[in-house]
């Protein structure tokens, strides 16, 4: 697996590369939050698994980082940091980390909250192969083949209708941010893109006949409602 390892001191960095080395991790050093970033822009590289991201860097804020991370991408951010109250771990967390370590930390704990985050499914992963169709009261979507059907009567979607609907519906009743749909659906950033959102969502009410299959969340985002069997 691929790890981007953001950390400005050298000697830190070199003998947890090490340590991720021995534990079939490659990694890639990044000093910088801007480092960071221009590393996960897309590229001809296999993408990152997670992102360990140290708050303490000298250009940028961690936690603005991780919010310029989150919007493009949704690769695992865990955070690293000596800041162990609550309230930073909060303010992590809600804008789109996977999970937080606190120094000192011990490497064993380190090399596990990795394997957990990336065994998490996020919230633009596909669902595993054997997963084939997912299933909603009387709404089947069918992933190999994008066709949604309402009883049994097919709707046609666009292809942006069908990405937006099988991104909610694999985890139905969480709430997914505005951003977060736009990075996963439309791989770009949120600029510009809010009202395309909007659009596309009252689409899907309007051609699936249920005005309350997506919940709109108030200056958050968009959930799934799965309607009753």
């Amino acid at each position: 697996m691929r790890l981007l390892l953001v950390e400005d001191d050298d000697h830190v960095a070199a003998a947890l590369a090490a340590v991720l080395a021995r534990h079939g991790f490659a990694v890639t050093h990044a000093r910088s939050g801007e480092e960071a970033l221009q590393a996960l822009l897309p590229g001809e590289a296999a993408p990152f698994g997670v992102v360990l991201l140290d708050l303490g860097l000298p250009d940028q804020d961690g936690y603005e980082v991780c919010g310029k991370i989150r919007k493009r991408t949704s690769t695992p951010v865990i955070m690293v940091t000596a800041r162990a109250d609550v309230r930073s771990r909060i303010h992590g967390l809600n804008l789109g980390a996977d999970d937080y370590v606190v120094k000192p930390y011990d490497t064993g704990e380190l090399i596990a909250r990795i394997h957990a985050v990336t065994r998490r499914p996020s919230a633009g992963t596909a669902p595993a192969p054997a997963e084939t169709e997912l299933r909603l009261g009387n709404v089947r979507i069918e992933l190999p083949t994008r066709q949604v059907s309402v009883d049994g009567t097919r709707v046609q979607l666009t292809r942006k209708e069908f990405d937006l609907l099988a991104l909610l519906a694999q985890r139905p009743g969480v709430v997914f941010r505005r951003e977060q749909i736009i990075s996963e659906v439309w791989r770009t950033s949120w600029e510009g893109t809010g009202r395309t959102l909007e659009v596309h969502v009252a689409s899907l009410r309007a051609k699936l006949h249920m005005p309350t299959l997506i919940e709109t969340v108030r200056g958050v985002g968009y959930r799934l409602v799965a309607p009753a069997s």
